[in-house]
């Protein structure tokens, strides 16, 4: 069961590969219809805000996402992968999909900010179930 927390882990991969993938085409959007230069990208001071968004969405998938690697990994390194953090795991990455299809569509701040909340919750209690476990008194 240890190797099944590195599942969630490839899933929330796919998604910076994705809005990578989003962040690319909406730059080339960008210059084709003229809203924007190729130059304007150097230093993205002027983006416009379809690709700006994305770039900040992108941007979100090395914030809290660091904290869920690092949290999953040490469970995996430290025997303490079990049903409970692998629930835990796909919870994040979950809402982490539904955070960037929100935030790259609608991007409704009263959609987002729950998401956010629901997978801050996530890494906050894997990281706890760590501590408990290294402690011994894992679940």
């Amino acid at each position: 069961m240890s190797t099944a927390i590195f599942w969630p882990m490839i899933a929330q991969v796919l998604l910076i590969f994705l809005v990578y993938v989003v962040v690319s085409r909406r730059r080339f959007g960008a210059v084709r219809s003229g809203a924007a230069k190729a130059g304007d990208f150097y230093v993205p001071f002027t983006e416009p805000q379809p690709s700006a968004t994305a770039v900040r969405n992108l941007i979100n998938q090395f914030e809290l996402p660091v904290l869920f690697f690092a949290a999953c990994l040490s469970l995996q390194m430290a025997a303490g992968v079990s049903i409970l953090t692998l629930v835990l795991a796909w919870l994040f990455v979950v809402s982490r999909y539904v955070h960037s299809y929100v935030h790259l569509t609608s991007n409704r701040l009263r959609h987002r900010r729950p998401l956010f909340i629901v997978g801050f919750a996530a890494v906050f209690a894997l990281w706890g179930l760590l501590a408990l476990h290294l402690l011994g008194l894992g679940l």
